[in-house]
């Protein structure tokens, strides 16, 4: 297939029908973060430092949680820096499966057991540590339980992900949705929402049908909008496989732009499906229920309107014509 430049094509447009906010603590807690990322030596090269400070990812917390409290918007905001470098650090790299595989252990005995032991020399570990005591200190024991279970599924499939670039494979269609939901680390931000807003979950609540399923709708959006906003950026990299569009474009034969137009139509299924189970989990009565669902839009939105603006994610894309616009769903 002919390579087409970035400026060839057009994103898909990204309907988003919830609220856009921004957290009033944002600039403050863009300060801090920076600050503790630089603190905790993940990354230590100073070029790269600047770009972390350009991308500005106190912005993503401060959309993504705008309700949140300034601790809370520390924590959810220090945690997705966590991923970012991880990301970085790990997965847009020549990294072999195995060398992430024997860096588990010591990443999920943190999670396991984050008063065991003496401190990890590690930055990554210990920064993990870090988050890890201040999620059990902000949570409930239930809430810190489903945000170490989901973390670990993100670290775990990090490994498939992984062998996809070391075996040079673009995976199927099937197993690519199955396991984006876990490598997209969404569940794991997700999992923070109900500490953030001050509304635990119970597990009834949790566990619901209608819970797991808008929840599985908002972690596609998240992730599938994610993939079209990163593919210029991807697509001559290590990861490039580990993509929704290259997915789409190998197993089911489609040109990049078709692969594109499809993807924003998955997309715009999910958001409608997700508006019906409001509809439907709104007549549980439940503030904490309500307070989650209207986490997950957040994440929606905010995603979106930072992604757009984050030089982590529009450097790539050289012509303004194909940035996409955003618009409200008829």
């Amino acid at each position: 297939m002919a390579e087409i430049a970035p400026s060839e094509l057009v994103l898909p447009r990204l309907s988003c029908p919830f609220p856009s906010l921004v957290n009033p603590h944002v600039a403050e807690v863009n300060r801090e973060t920076f600050s503790w990322l630089v603190a905790s030596r993940m990354i230590s090269d100073a070029v790269e430092l600047d770009r972390y400070r350009e991308a500005a990812y106190g912005w993503l917390g401060a959309r993504t949680y705008p309700y949140a409290g300034p601790e809370e918007l520390r924590l959810v905001t220090d945690w997705c820096v966590w991923l970012f470098a991880f990301d970085d650090a790990f997965c847009e790299s020549d990294r072999r499966a195995a060398e992430i595989a024997r860096a588990l252990p010591r990443l999920l005995a943190v999670l396991d057991d984050p008063g065991a032991g003496d401190e990890p020399h590690d930055p990554f570990t210990r920064a993990l540590l870090d988050i890890t005591l201040r999620v059990a200190a902000a949570g409930t024991p239930d809430q810190l339980d489903r945000w170490r279970w989901v973390t670990k599924d993100y670290l775990f499939a990090q490994v498939w992900e992984a062998a996809n670039r070391e075996d040079e494979i673009v995976p199927t269609y099937g197993d690519y949705i199955f396991m984006r939901r876990r490598t997209g680390a969404m569940l794991t931000v997700f999992a923070l929402i109900d500490v953030a807003t001050g509304e635990p979950l119970t597990p009834a609540e949790w566990r619901h049908p209608d819970t797991q399923a808008i929840t599985q709708q908002a972690n596609d959006v998240v992730v599938w909008d994610n993939d079209l906003l990163s593919y210029a950026k991807e697509r001559g990299g290590v990861n490039s496989r580990n993509n929704l569009v290259s997915v789409l474009s190998q197993d089911r034969h489609r040109s990049v732009q078709e692969a594109m137009d499809h993807i924003g139509r998955m997309r715009d299924e999910a958001i409608g499906a997700m508006q019906e189970l409001r509809a439907r989990l709104e007549k549980l009565g439940s503030p904490a229920v309500d307070a989650y669902v209207r986490g997950l839009e957040h994440w929606i939105s905010g995603s979106i309107d930072y992604s757009l603006t984050s030089t982590r994610y529009t450097r790539a894309w050289k012509s303004p014509a194909a940035a996409p616009p955003i618009s409200p769903m008829a």
